[in-house]
């Protein structure tokens, strides 16, 4: 994800929010990610030693928040996890894991939230559920939000859509959705 700063850009100029990620360090991207972005990615990435109250309350631990386990805990309830705080991923189905992953990207309050084919591995019940918690989510943060799919009726949903092929803005740009 170039976007995010986690790979570099082969050519051209990545900025985000006015930062020019071309000079930055990985420890200077690392922390304007932390600062601005909330990532939920396709595969979860969730931590399988740690319970889900254990996963979401780690970046705001990191980040030297205060209280992480209590926004920890809030996030997860507001992702209908509350009961679930002490499970580990593995006891956890494909949405609750992503539920989890969500209330980690939302626990940090990002500028931005990218969400890479954040249903990928969902089935089509499970994946409407997330998207339309996720979309709640994001109109109650009012934050940005990037995301990256091939689901056209996924797109529909989005104020803006841009097409890309081959790894170029296909023709026609940013199109209303």
């Amino acid at each position: 994800m170039v976007m995010a700063g986690l790979e570099r850009a082969s050519a051209g100029r990545v900025v985000v929010a006015g930062t020019d990620f071309a000079g930055l360090s990985e420890d200077r991207l690392a922390k304007f990610r932390r600062e601005n972005m909330g990532i939920v990615f396709q595969a979860f990435h969730l931590m399988g030693t740690l319970t889900a109250l254990e996963n979401v309350a780690i970046p705001l631990e990191l980040a030297g928040r205060r209280a992480p386990l209590e926004e920890a805990k809030r996030q997860l309830d507001r992702v209908g996890l509350g009961q679930r705080l002490g499970h580990y991923p593995g006891q956890l189905s494909g949405g609750e894991q992503q539920r989890v992953a969500l209330a980690r990207a939302f626990a940090m309050r990002p500028k931005i939230l990218l969400a890479d084919e954040p249903t990928g591995n969902l089935d089509q019940t499970t994946g409407r559920m997330i998207i339309d918690l996720l979309f709640t989510l994001h109109r109650e943060e009012k934050n940005s939000l990037v995301l990256i799919t091939h689901d056209p009726a996924l797109a529909e949903r989005c104020d803006r859509v841009v097409r890309i092929e081959d790894g170029r803005i296909a023709a026609g740009e940013m199109v209303p959705a």
